[in-house]
C-alpha cells in the first residue's frame, strides 16, 4: 500500500508502519473499549475511540506520507474467539490490500494455545502474537513469579511453543518489569520478541526517566529483543515533539538504529496527536542522523523483523544486528 491522498505530500520516504489497529463495532465486541466502567487506560478516556476504524480511515489519517507496509497488533478482540480476528484481517486484506501483516492474539496461559498458536500460524500474513503479561501498576509493587507473569511456568509452556510455529512476540509491559523481560529473552534466544510503546515510559519524571533508561540497558543487551517506538503519548496532554524528542533519542542510542522501529499506534494515538504530528516528531528527532539510520528506523528495520516483502529493499544483518533478515527488491 502506498497512498498519499489528496494532501500534499509531507514525506516522500517509505514508512512501514508497524503498529496499528482496526475495529468494527458492528461486527465485534472489543472489551476494553466497550466495557462499563472504562478499563483502566494509560491515555484516560477511551470514549472517542468508540467508532469504527477501518482501512479506508487510516489511509486518510496517514495522506501525505509514503505508507508502504503496515503491521496490524491485535485490538484485544474478544479472547472467547481468538481466531475472529483474524479471519476478520483476512476480508480486510482481501479488500483493501491492509494490513500487510498481523500479530495475532494468543493467551499463552489458556489451556488451548497450542491449537490457537497453530490455527494463527496457517494464515500467511501472521507474524507473532501478543498476550500482555500481567503487570504490577508501580515498580514499587513488581513480585516476581505471580500467576499470569512472564515468570509463570503455565504462560512459559505457551511462549515456548512460538518458535515451532516460527512466531515473533510482542511485548507490552511497563519498564519496571525489565529483569523478566530480560531472562524471558535469554532463556528463550530463538524467539524475536518486540517491546511495544518503548518501554511505556509514562514517568517523565527525572527519576522515572532514569529508571527507564536503565530498564532499556538492562534488556537491549539481548540479541533477539527489538524496539517499538509507538504509544509516546501522555494523558492530559497533546503529542510534543519537544517532550518526546529526549525519549525517542535514548531509545535509539541504547538500542541502536538497527533494532529499532517508528510506529504510529493509530487509531488509539489520535488521542493525542494527529499522524502528522506524531511522525513529523519521529522526523524531527532523527533529522541529523545518517540517511541510512532514518531508513532503518522507518522502513527496513519493521519490514526484516515483521518479514514483509515491500518495494524496498531489505538490511540484511546477522541476529546481533536485528537478524530474521530477508532479501527484497531495491526501490
Amino acid at each position: 500500500m502506498s497512498e498519499a491522498g489528496s494532501a500534499s505530500v509531507v514525506s516522500v520516504e517509505p514508512i512501514v508502519d508497524a503498529h496499528l489497529h482496526f475495529w468494527d463495532f458492528e461486527r465485534h465486541r472489543y472489551p476494553w473499549l466497550q466495557d462499563e466502567p472504562q478499563p483502566p487506560f494509560r491515555y484516560g478516556n477511551t470514549r472517542p475511540l468508540r467508532r469504527n476504524y477501518l482501512p479506508p480511515d487510516y489511509r486518510r489519517d496517514s495522506a501525505g506520507f509514503t505508507v508502504a507496509a503496515t503491521v496490524h497488533v491485535e485490538a484485544e478482540w474478544d479472547p472467547a474467539d481468538p481466531l475472529g480476528e483474524q479471519r476478520w484481517l483476512a476480508t480486510l486484506k482481501a479488500r483493501y490490500g491492509l494490513p500487510s501483516v498481523s500479530v495475532a492474539q494468543a493467551r499463552l496461559d489458556r489451556d488451548d494455545v497450542a491449537e490457537v498458536l497453530a490455527e494463527a500460524a496457517r494464515f500467511e500474513f501472521v507474524r507473532g502474537v501478543r498476550h500482555k503479561p500481567r503487570a504490577a501498576p508501580s515498580p514499587a509493587k513488581v513480585r516476581r513469579g505471580e500467576r499470569g507473569s512472564m515468570d509463570d511456568p503455565l504462560w512459559r509452556a505457551g511462549f515456548a511453543l512460538l518458535a515451532t510455529h516460527g512466531l515473533s512476540f510482542d511485548l507490552q509491559t511497563p519498564f519496571w518489569h525489565a529483569e523478566a523481560a530480560r531472562d524471558l529473552a535469554r532463556n528463550f534466544p530463538a524467539t524475536r520478541i518486540i517491546i511495544d510503546h518503548a518501554f511505556l515510559p509514562t514517568d517523565r519524571s527525572a527519576e522515572g526517566l532514569r529508571a527507564w533508561r536503565a530498564a532499556l540497558e538492562a534488556v537491549a543487551g539481548e540479541p533477539n529483543v527489538a524496539l517499538k517506538i509507538s504509544g509516546l503519548g501522555q494523558p492530559g496532554r497533546k503529542w510534543d515533539a519537544a517532550a518526546n524528542l529526549p525519549v525517542i533519542r535514548d531509545a535509539i542510542r541504547i538500542f541502536g538504529s538497527r533494532r529499532t522501529m517508528f510506529a504510529s499506534n493509530y487509531p488509539v494515538d489520535r488521542l493525542v496527536g494527529s499522524f502528522r504530528t506524531i511522525y513529523q516528531g519521529f522526523q524531527a528527532a532523527v533529522a541529523d542522523q545518517p540517511a541510512d539510520d532514518r531508513r532503518a528506523l522507518f522502513h527496513d528495520n519493521a519490514a526484516r523483523i515483521y518479514r514483509i516483502a515491500t518495494d524496498c529493499a531489505f538490511i540484511p544483518s546477522p541476529l546481533a544486528e536485528g537478524g530474521f533478515s530477508r532479501r527484497g527488491r531495491g526501490c
